[in-house]
C-alpha cells in the first residue's frame, strides 16, 4: 500500500512539473511580444517643434486629459511633451499640416492612463512616524518606571 501511494505521488509530481513547464513556455512566448514597455523621454515643447520642423516625427498620440503628446520619431526614439491648457487643436492641426498621423485617445483610455500615475503614499509615512513616536514614548515610560521601582526597593 505504501509503495502504491509513493508511485502515485511521484506520478502526480511529474505531471505537475510537465504542466508547469509547458505553461511557463507558453507564457514566455507571449510575454516578450505583449509586455515590452516603451520608455518616453521627457522634453520641452521647443524640442518637439524642432522635430516637427525637421520632419523627424513618425506619429503622435495625444492625451487630452493629461495634455500630453507621446511622440514617436522615425528613428524609433520616444518622447513625451506636455502642452498648455486648451492648445490641443493647434497642435493637432500643426501635425496634420505636416502629414503626421495623430491618434487622440478616447476619454476612457485617457482616464485609464491618468490613473496609472504613481501614487505617493504620504499618509503611510505620517502613520509610520506617529507609530515610531508612540513606540519611543512607551519605551521611555517603561525605562523611567523601571528605574523608579528599582530606586524604591
Amino acid at each position: 500500500m505504501a509503495n502504491r501511494t509513493a508511485v502515485y505521488m511521484l506520478l502526480l509530481t511529474f505531471a505537475c512539473l510537465l504542466g508547469g513547464a509547458s505553461v511557463a513556455r507558453a507564457a514566455e512566448g507571449t510575454a516578450t511580444v505583449a509586455t515590452t514597455p516603451i520608455h518616453y523621454t521627457k522634453e520641452e515643447l521647443s524640442g518637439y517643434e524642432q522635430q516637427l520642423a525637421g520632419g523627424q516625427i513618425a506619429s503622435v498620440t495625444i492625451n487630452k486629459r493629461l495634455r500630453s503628446l507621446r511622440i514617436t520619431l522615425k528613428n524609433g526614439e520616444h518622447f513625451l511633451a506636455h502642452y498648455p491648457p486648451k492648445e490641443e487643436p493647434a497642435y493637432a492641426a500643426a501635425l496634420a499640416a505636416k502629414g503626421v498621423p495623430v491618434i487622440i485617445l478616447k476619454p476612457a483610455e485617457a482616464t485609464k492612463e491618468a490613473k496609472a500615475a504613481p501614487v505617493h503614499h504620504k499618509l503611510r509615512y505620517i502613520a509610520g512616524g506617529i507609530l515610531l513616536v508612540v513606540v519611543i514614548v512607551v519605551g521611555v515610560v517603561l525605562v523611567v518606571d523601571r528605574k523608579r521601582k528599582q530606586a524604591a526597593e
